[in-house]
């Protein structure tokens, strides 16, 4: 772990996109502690305000105070993004390995209906998903997990087709190794890189994609703070004040650029053939 980080710290792009990571995951765990002001706590009179020492990000339309309702919301989207991208992590690895190993007919029917998700564009088929589901934080996150999970199918099956035909695998089996001894301790192991790498950018996607949401008001319903639903609600007065949407688009601006530079750094350090480019 120690040299891990000797080499993230070498890593200039990964190595602050880990710390915009760290950042922004400290705001939103200790938002109960550093909030000035309840999130949904409104006050007509400071209604409209710029930032001041009582509002550090200034107030919306019904006088709540930005930066609280900023720390909240990113509770909101880490939370839906957090948990979208560990479901599709989980089945669509399951699905992958499950395909690479008993292969035939199985694995054309996986790999063909893994095939026909990704073939719709990810925002359309959300909003297909939450149409049919309705709006909600939860609904969210399975809409994105569901889009995400061919993704990772498709990841993990490659490598494992490949680690199924190495010798010492075939040595396990000869041995009388069980199908889930091979595939979880034999295989797995070999391909955490590039699904660790793979998770990190699904986050910074999921992130805008739940923002994405958000904004169409598919997504986190109100009064639940949500940096999507805050941009989308500041487009009418933008002109009168602009503090929400300014810092609304930069809080996730920040998310998700963290995430995709920390997953560009893990896969410079975890890719071998990159590692003297």
């Amino acid at each position: 772990m120690k040299h891990f980080f000797k080499q993230l710290y070498k890593n200039q792009v990964g190595f602050i996109g880990f710390c915009l990571c760290v950042f922004v995951c400290s705001l939103a765990l200790f938002a109960p502690i550093l909030k000035t002001h309840g999130p949904n706590k409104q006050n007509i009179r400071d209604r409209f305000e710029g930032p001041s020492t009582e509002h550090i990000l200034g107030t919306d339309n019904f006088g709540r105070d930005l930066f609280s309702r900023v720390l909240y919301g990113y509770r909101t989207s880490l939370g839906v993004a957090l948990i979208s991208v560990s479901i599709a992590t989980l089945i669509g690895s399951l699905i992958g390995l499950t395909s690479a190993y008993f292969g035939g007919f199985i694995d054309r029917f996986l790999m063909r209906f893994m095939d026909i998700l990704l073939a719709f564009p990810i925002i359309l088929l959300a909003i297909a998903i939450i149409a049919v589901l309705g709006s909600s934080s939860v609904n969210t996150a399975f809409a994105i997990a569901i889009v995400y999970t061919p993704i990772f199918a498709r990841l993990s099956r490659g490598p494992a087709l490949s680690l199924l035909s190495w010798d010492y695998v075939t040595a396990a089996r000869a041995l009388g190794a069980s199908g889930s001894r091979i595939m979880f301790k034999h295989v797995t192991p070999n391909i955490l890189a590039p699904i660790l790498v793979q998770v990190t950018l699904s986050l910074s996607t999921a992130i805008l994609v739940e923002a994405s949401l958000s904004f169409l008001g598919l997504g986190t319903q109100p009064p639940t703070p949500s940096l999507g639903l805050m941009l989308s609600d500041s487009r009418d007065y933008m002109l009168l004040s602009p503090w929400v949407s300014l810092f609304s688009g930069l809080a996730i601006l920040l998310a998700s650029l963290g995430f995709n530079l920390f997953g560009d750094g893990l896969r410079d350090l975890l890719d071998p053939t990159l590692k003297n480019l």
